[in-house]
């Protein structure tokens, strides 16, 4: 597919589809090296939980800009494959530069794996680093995931826990919170980032799914969201532009907004330590067979 190319937002994601080709795409774009140094503790994880092998061919779902298929593709090399499918343009388009400078074997399909036709596709393991969170039918995505794994196929994902048990969410967003109108509660569920922070429930989707040998376990790790010369100053743009808080702030005028900064800016003071602003990120790491 061209860059150009704009995924039809049809089917039942078609609202996450608008979503990712709207300015947030865009902004995830542009903080893609800062996201990706930030992420790369749960990157490296799912990666490891993968046992990748020189030859596998794997398929990278609601791969971004491309961090993880990048390094699959490293790990199965040229005699292997690694695919990464995204719903967004400006997203896929940054991780085919991405492959072109650093002269990688990784392929970039701009699509929804969630309803895809992979004629002919038959991945040994298909890995997941924050893409699965979003779709409108899990079971439905999953079933259909299922069938494009070879026999004895796996996969390897990681998808956050709760949002009080991420800190680099939840400390701005508290901060916040006064100075915003209380958003309605999500559905628990509902697409969104913490759509699979109940364990069980996830686990019912994907056994419903087809999947067995499900293992579900916890993983931690500190997240650098700010550094630099003014690692406050860097954590707060990055928090105001990327996250649940950007969506939270989008429609606000301007002297709420200024009033969610300072809040949040005194909240990102209290949390620098050896010049960074670190905060918890949690999520499950997620294997299971075909």
């Amino acid at each position: 597919m061209s860059h150009s190319t704009k995924i039809k937002a049809t089917g039942p994601n078609a609202e996450q589809i608008d979503y990712w080709n709207s300015d947030t795409g865009e902004r995830w774009a542009r903080y893609q090296d800062k996201l990706d140094a930030m992420l790369q503790p749960f990157s490296h994880a799912v990666l490891e939980r993968a046992q990748l092998k020189p030859g596998d061919h794997i398929m990278d779902i609601g791969c971004g800009c491309g961090a993880t298929t990048l390094e699959a593709a490293m790990r199965v090399g040229t005699s292997g494959r690694a695919l990464g499918v995204d719903i967004s343009t400006p997203m896929i388009a940054r991780a085919r530069a991405r492959a072109r400078e650093t002269g990688s074997s990784a392929e970039f399909m701009l699509a929804d794996a969630a309803t895809e036709n992979f004629s002919q596709a038959s991945f040994d393991t298909l890995i997941s680093r924050f893409g699965i969170m979003f779709f409108l039918d899990p079971v439905s995505a999953f079933a259909h995931l299922r069938k494009t794994l070879a026999p004895e196929g796996r996969v390897s994902l990681a998808c956050w826990r709760t949002m009080r048990e991420n800190g680099w969410v939840s400390v701005p967003y508290a901060a916040a919170l006064p100075h915003i109108q209380e958003p309605e509660k999500p559905v628990p569920g509902a697409p969104g980032p913490f759509a699979f922070a109940d364990r069980d429930r996830f686990r019912g989707i994907l056994e419903q799914a087809g999947y067995s040998g499900i293992e579900i376990d916890p993983f931690d790790a500190s997240l650098t969201i700010g550094s630099g010369p003014d690692p406050v100053e860097s954590a707060l743009e990055q928090t105001m532009e990327i996250g649940p808080l950007s969506r939270a702030i989008k429609t606000l005028p301007e002297e709420n907004r200024m009033r969610v900064m300072e809040a949040v800016r005194d909240a990102l003071v209290r949390e620098v330590a050896n010049g960074e602003v670190r905060l918890d990120g949690a999520v499950w790491l997620v294997s299971a067979k075909a």
